[in-house]
């Protein structure tokens, strides 16, 4: 049985001893989306070093029909925030490219910008950038590399999908960011129409290695070995050299 109490407060000690190991001082920075992920982040962020020392960043691409959601979360937090529209950096990158990008190409770029956004606002804040993902997406390769997949420390990224949830209602973040939908912004379809499951079913297949159909099995395991190279560090070529210092 997941305690969400105990894990929230065993998160939020954690967050405190990463500030105190690796940036004292320094102020966490979050690229709010409206989500359940980044909600939970920032509002751990906010428990753990006060709000004073979080930093949101609301980045539309364009036009964001939910951004409302983010805008929200900022509001119930008492967070700064930043609102950086990311539209013409993205088609700027696109009309430089000496070449006709792939539909997976132009799907990655702009949480690569993203995070590009949420390293400049670090650097110039005395920052530290959250990672928002948790282990569900991570679980199946959904986040992109270098993307939202990246950051300097990782709050969720050991929970699924509905142990997030809980720790945000644990959080008293509104139902309406713990419970969103989350969509791709894209075609309109949801994060599970693109999977072809559901994450309550990724999620007891995760912690407790049941699964009914034996299709959706095959794809997760398709899915999830194909994307592990996305979870493990960049593999470096080590000669057999001596490092004397």
């Amino acid at each position: 049985m997941f305690d969400a109490q105990a894990v929230t407060a065993q998160c939020v000690a954690w967050i405190r001893d990463f500030f105190e190991q690796n940036g004292k001082g320094c102020n966490a920075v979050v690229g709010i989306s409206g989500g359940k992920d980044s909600s939970v982040v920032a509002a751990l962020c906010v428990r753990a070093l006060s709000r004073d020392r979080v930093l949101g960043v609301l980045m539309p691409n364009g036009q964001q029909h939910d951004i409302d959601m983010a805008r929200l979360l900022v509001e119930h937090l008492g967070i700064q925030s930043f609102e950086i529209n990311i539209h013409a950096a993205v088609e700027g990158l696109k009309a430089a490219l000496p070449f006709t990008p792939s539909a997976q190409t132009l799907t990655n770029l702009p949480p690569r910008v993203r995070m590009a956004t949420l390293y400049a606002v670090a650097q110039s804040h005395n920052g530290r950038v959250a990672n928002t993902c948790n282990l569900s997406e991570d679980w199946v390769g959904y986040s992109t590399r270098y993307g939202d997949a990246a950051g300097d420390f990782s709050p969720c990224s050991h929970l699924t999908v509905q142990e997030v949830k809980a720790v945000g209602r644990v959080l008293g973040l509104p139902a309406v960011l713990v419970d969103k939908v989350p969509i791709d912004g894209l075609c309109g379809k949801t994060d599970e129409d693109n999977l072809g499951f559901t994450y309550a079913v990724l999620d007891r297949y995760i912690r407790e290695g049941l699964i009914d159909d034996q299709a959706v099995k095959a794809r997760i395991d398709a899915l999830h070995q194909r994307n592990l190279f996305k979870l493990r560090l960049m593999p470096a070529f080590e000669p057999d050299i001596p490092v004397k210092a």
